[in-house]
């Protein structure tokens, strides 16, 4: 199961003349194990955080415990805007913001299908980065819209959704009657 932590209204991170318009999201790369750290102290200047995360039963020495821990390990992902970035790189736990030269925005479709997933609570887990494949978009059921890679997992058919600029990816168990193949 996922759930996504952070604030579901969005916030505008106020600027000397008004209101930020330019709010785009990034990823973060925080330190080990500093994500939910991260987020909560995202949120308390005054900047959305979203910090998938994923449940999944583990096997401790005398029992099994449900663990909740984030998705992609190593990042959060924030809603603002660059002039703002300094405030950013200040917050304890976190590292950079993720760019291949300078820090570059993540296409809202893919922070939407992330979000999307989280909301519907379905089964979700990390999966390696994977480029081939067939690609399909979702037309039934509460990930309708959703384009994606159709894989087998484990004799499950699962939908692949990346983050590009990260280069992470995650599956989530489909039926292949719910999905179509794109064009």
């Amino acid at each position: 199961m996922l759930n996504a932590s952070g604030s579901d209204s969005h916030v505008a991170t106020p600027t000397p003349g008004g209101p930020c318009t330019d709010l785009h999201w990034y990823a973060i790369s925080t330190r080990s194990r500093h994500e939910k750290m991260v987020r909560d102290r995202l949120a308390g200047i005054g900047v959305e955080p979203f910090l998938p995360l994923t449940r999944k039963l583990s096997q401790w020495s005398d029992r099994k415990v449900w663990t909740v821990s984030p998705l992609f390990s190593g990042y959060c992902f924030a809603r603002f805007s660059l002039m703002n970035s300094h405030a950013i790189l200040q917050t304890p736990g976190i590292v950079r913001i993720v760019g291949s030269v300078m820090p570059e925005a993540i296409p809202d479709e893919e922070l939407a299908a992330i979000m999307k997933v989280a909301e519907s609570e379905r089964s979700l887990e990390s999966h390696d980065y994977l480029t081939e494949g067939g690609w399909v978009e979702v037309v039934r059921g509460p990930l309708a819209g959703l384009r994606g890679q159709l894989v087998r997992k484990a004799s499950h058919d699962c939908l692949v959704i990346r983050v590009h600029l990260i280069q992470q990816a995650a599956t989530v168990h489909i039926d292949m009657s719910e999905v179509i193949p794109v064009q």
